[in-house]
This record gives structure tokens, sequence and C-alpha cells, in this order.
């Protein structure tokens, strides 16, 4: 493939047919990563770099890449793209030090740790002009993208209002350091939030306003698993958050994100419209049931319309090639870190709301992503092209 890129990384060179990929963080997520690559012709491994260095090593063995520092990684010729799956608070100085070395960036969820953090990785991803992209990329799998096709055709329709609810116990009983999800930075929103959200601005359209509430019911949980099982962790962020968000469409949702309740009965996301209503799957996997309402037809299953078939993660960034993001337009492209950005904003924006007690503007924007037509897991229709 080196006839097809430049000598540059970061710059593929048009009628590219993959992209070559530096992972950097080989956590517990990277596996899931690593199973797209292997199976995807669209993406390459060459590099790996972790903290660890012995467990770089070992991923970039199995999977016939290299082991390298950051500096090693970023240096490399022949890495057009980082995908940056260290933990949030690294996110935006590894995203950075990637746009320096001319490497495209495909970050997992959230973009960066703040708003301010990623607003500035973005301008720096614009005015180098690489292609910057964002996790999470279920929504280009079939369930939320056969509900889009729903919807554009009109079968409920106009969008008035959704609903986006994920209530669970928490992270504490399975989890043997549980302590991250219950400090600023994680909690039920920021842990989950992105899935949803994320689902809503692909279905409904940006955000222009948000008004928030959150609370906590408890002030420290217990681990109840692994070799800290019966510690007590405290509690320093919101572990119950609810709010509303204004679609710049008129629509508005209602979303409720905690880690307080036993379960919920409800759909993870409900669409209602003029004419009928729609229950959207669980916007943390790429596929699952679609159920259209529409009078005395009473609920009725969807066939699968749309999306990615065997979709994964990862897939993000092949339909960024398959897009044409990198033929010389980086805004080309569904997973855009303009989308992660927005929707980071939204969860900031939410919490803010609720210490302030007051509606909070939206300074970001983003375009509608848009559909992706029924494609084959391994050779989608690659002429469609998104922007």
């Amino acid at each position: 493939m080196s006839e097809e890129m430049s000598d540059q990384g970061g710059q593929v060179r048009p009628g590219a047919e993959h992209v070559r990929l530096g992972m950097v963080g080989a956590g517990n997520i990277s596996g899931q990563y690593l199973e797209t690559i292997s199976r995807l012709e669209a993406l390459e491994l060459v590099a790996v770099a972790d903290l660890d260095l012995d467990r770089a090593r070992a991923v970039a063995e199995t999977h016939g890449a290299a082991a390298e520092d950051l500096d090693g990684l970023l240096g490399r010729d022949d890495v057009d793209l980082v995908l940056n799956l260290t933990v949030p608070q690294a996110h935006a100085d590894v995203s950075s030090a990637a746009i320096r070395a001319g490497k495209g960036v495909y970050a997992e969820k959230p973009f960066t740790a703040d708003v301010a953090s990623g607003c500035e990785v973005l301008r720096q991803a614009r005015e180098a002009g690489v292609v910057i992209g964002s996790a999470p990329d279920t929504v280009l799998g079939t369930g939320v993208q056969t509900a889009r096709a729903a919807l554009d055709a009109g079968q409920i329709g106009t969008p008035m209002s959704a609903t986006a609810t994920m209530v669970i116990p928490g992270h504490e009983a399975w989890h043997p350091n549980p302590d991250f999800y219950y400090q600023p930075g994680g909690g039920p929103l920021l842990d989950m939030g992105p899935y949803y959200l994320t689902t809503l601005v692909t279905l409904l359209g940006p955000v222009r306003q948000v008004i928030g509430a959150a609370g906590a019911l408890r002030d420290e949980r217990v681990i109840g698993s692994g070799p800290r099982a019966g510690e007590r962790i405290p509690v320093t962020t919101p572990s119950h958050v609810t709010g509303a968000l204004v679609h710049t469409s008129g629509a508005i949702s209602t979303v409720v994100m905690s880690f307080d309740g036993a379960a919920t009965h409800a759909s993870p996301i409900e669409i209602q419209g003029t004419a009928g209503a729609l229950a959207v799957p669980d916007p943390n996997r790429f596929d699952g049931s679609v159920s259209l309402f529409r009078g005395g037809a009473g609920w009725q299953e969807l066939p699968v319309a749309a999306g990615y078939r065997e979709a994964a993660r990862g897939y993000g960034i092949a339909d960024l090639l398959w897009s044409g993001a990198f033929d010389g337009d980086p805004l080309r492209g569904r997973a855009q870190g303009e989308l992660g950005l927005h929707v980071l904003e939204v969860m900031e924006g939410l919490l803010s709301s609720a210490t302030a007690g007051r509606a909070v503007d939206m300074t970001t924007t983003t375009e509608r992503p848009e559909p992706v037509p029924l494609s084959s897991a391994a050779h989608p229709a690659a002429a469609q092209r998104a922007r």
C-alpha cells in the first residue's frame, strides 16, 4: 500500500484502500478495536504504545505490529492516524501531540476531558488539515440507523420529543477498581451519556440549550469484588443526572442517567412524533430491534433497513476512509470530532446547569450526520460520500 500513501503520516492519497493506525493505549477497550482491525481490510495496525511497555509489546506481537513509546509512534512515517485509547484526562495531550506530528486522530469517548481542551484540539486539527474523529461509533450500526431511516421516511410524522433512560446500580459490584466512576470526570453521564446523546443528535440534530439537575444517593460506595472487596470509596461527582435538551429542530429530549437505581423497564431511547413513535435499541450496541408505533397497528418491529451490518468499535475510523475524509477533505465522515465535541458540551452543560440552577446555551454545534445506507460489514457502499 505504500504506493497509495504519501511519505508523511496523516495524509492518505486519494484512492487509498486502508488507513495505517498507531494505537496509543492498550487497555481493556483496545481488544474490541483490535478485533475490528483484524477483520477489516480498511484498517491496518502498524504500531502500539502504552505506558506499560510490556503490555504494548504483548499486543504488538500478537497483532503483527511494532511496540513503541509515544514519541516513537508519532515519529513513524507509516502511521496515518493515531487511535487514542488513553484515559479521558490524557485525550487532549495525546491528540494534540499527534496533530503536531501531522497525524490524523480518532479518540475514544469522551472527545476530551473538558470542552475548553476539546475546542483547542479541534482548532489544531482544522489548522493542520488532518482528520479528527471521535467515538462512539455505535450510531453507525443497524440499530440506530434503522431508526434514522424510519424518521427520515416520515413514519412518525414530525419528531417532537424523545426520552433517553439508563438506570443501573453502578459498577462497584463487579469492577475491582471503580473509583474513577465516582470522581469528577466520571459518573453515569460522562461514562454512558456519550452513547445516548450521540444517538439523540444523530436522530434529532444538534442541541442549542440544556437544563439539568443532578445529585448523589450515597456519599460512598463499597467495592464488591477483587482484592479490594469491602473497601469504601467516596462519591464526589453526581451519580444521578437528569435533564432536558432543546434541539435546534425544536424537538425536546429528556435524559436520565443514573448509577443510583436497580433497573428500568423503559426503552433505552424513544422518539415521539406527531403520527407515531419509535423505540430505539441500546445505543451502546451496534444492532438491536427497532419498533414503530402507528395508531391502531400498535407496536411493530421494523426490518433492518440501514447501517453497517456486523459493525463494531472501530467502524468510525473505517467510515472516515470510506466517506473520503482522507481524500483531501478531512470534514467528511460521520464520526467527526466536531460531533464528539458537541456531545461533550451537552454533558458539561447539563452538569453546569445542575450546579447553577439555570439553562445553559450551547456554544458549539454540529451537522446532523448523514445516514448510513444498509451496507456489508466488510465492503460498504464506498460511493456514498458523507459530510
